[in-house]
């Protein structure tokens, strides 16, 4: 069992910056592939970005914008957000699948976190 607890949103300009932080729980954190996604009002949620053991993936639309980085020795998954535009404004949600097989979809990731909010005004 994995609990994921998101952090790191909030209110930022068109331009600007955040680093999202997930916290995971568990002994077998290195184990698993991580991902973040994003659901807009009106909108399904979708696939932001990714990584396994050795390799990151990236949606077309934050590809050169966004980076996601990893720490197994603290249980931390990161996205940092640059460039930010209105468009990006969602609540974003940390997940978690076992193994490396890297995927874009939700239905393929076992453990989520609660979301945390992103407002990007312009």
């Amino acid at each position: 069992q994995v609990q994921l607890v998101e952090s790191g949103g909030g209110l930022v300009q068109a331009g600007g910056s955040l680093r999202l932080a997930c916290a995971a729980s568990g002994r077998t954190f290195r184990t698993y592939t991580m991902g973040w996604f994003r659901q807009a009002p009106g909108k399904e949620r979708e696939f932001v970005a990714g990584v396994n053991w050795s390799s990151t993936f990236y949606a077309d639309s934050v590809k050169g914008r966004f980076t996601i980085s990893r720490d197994n020795a603290k249980n931390r998954v990161y996205l940092q957000m640059n460039g930010l535009e209105p468009e990006d404004t969602a609540v974003y949600y940390c997940a978690a699948r076992d193994g490396s097989m890297w995927s874009t979809s939700e239905h393929e990731y076992d453990y989520w976190g609660q979301g945390t909010q992103v407002t990007v005004s312009s």
